[in-house]
């Protein structure tokens, strides 16, 4: 049976991760350029280099802690930061900036689909690499959409919840966000996350690979 080396292993885990986080951050800053918001691009943070993006023990040393504990990959980046009072409709523009996180997670998801179905274009001695990265690829991105879609914030559900939601049910939701990372943590060592996430994860997996695998 053919074995990748830790080497090979580190690069096919990690290749993806840093681009399904650096896309997703960089994702955000640009719906906020787009409705009105410059502060992401003043600060630089519309970008593609993951050192940007990267926040220690939130993209590095957590991540690696849950995966090696058996739990859910659950880690989080540099927020990219966004003045939802620059948009030009706050309320309404606030959804459509949360979503294009997830949103772009959800494309390099079926991205990495479309890589795993056409591995056999690619060089025998190359194929088992590929493999691999592309089902990590594949796996990390529909965590972090299914993930950032809980109704908590400050994940991007929760913010579209703010947004969809009338007065003061918004309000509510929104005073949540001081006790949002609590309460995440909560569900993840309890194993409520994962017993919420995995069911939604695998029928999205399904759904992208009945349609581009």
């Amino acid at each position: 049976m053919e074995e990748l080396t830790i080497i090979q292993k580190i690069t096919a885990y990690a290749i993806p991760i840093i681009f399904a986080i650096t896309v997703h951050e960089a994702a955000h800053g640009y719906a906020a350029k787009y409705f009105g918001d410059m502060t992401a691009h003043y600060l630089g943070r519309i970008s593609l280099n993951p050192f940007k993006h990267i926040d220690p023990i939130g993209t590095i040393i957590l991540p690696a802690l849950t995966v090696w504990m058996g739990g859910i990959l659950f880690g989080w980046a540099k927020p990219v930061p966004v003045n939802f009072s620059n948009l030009r409709n706050p309320k309404k523009n606030m959804m459509w900036v949360a979503l294009a996180g997830p949103l772009s997670n959800l494309l390099m998801a079926i991205f990495w689909t479309f890589l795993y179905a056409r591995l056999q274009l690619f060089p025998d001695s190359s194929i088992f690499f590929l493999q691999v990265m592309a089902l990590a690829g594949i796996q990390i991105n529909l965590i972090l959409m299914v993930l950032n879609m809980l109704p908590i914030p400050p994940l991007d559900g929760g913010r579209v919840a703010v947004s969809l939601l009338p007065y003061p049910w918004s309000s509510y939701i929104e005073n949540l966000e001081k006790y949002g990372l609590f309460i995440i943590i909560f569900l993840l060592f309890s194993g409520v996350l994962g017993n919420i996430l995995f069911p939604l994860i695998n029928i999205s997996k399904s759904i992208i690979f009945a349609i581009f695998g």
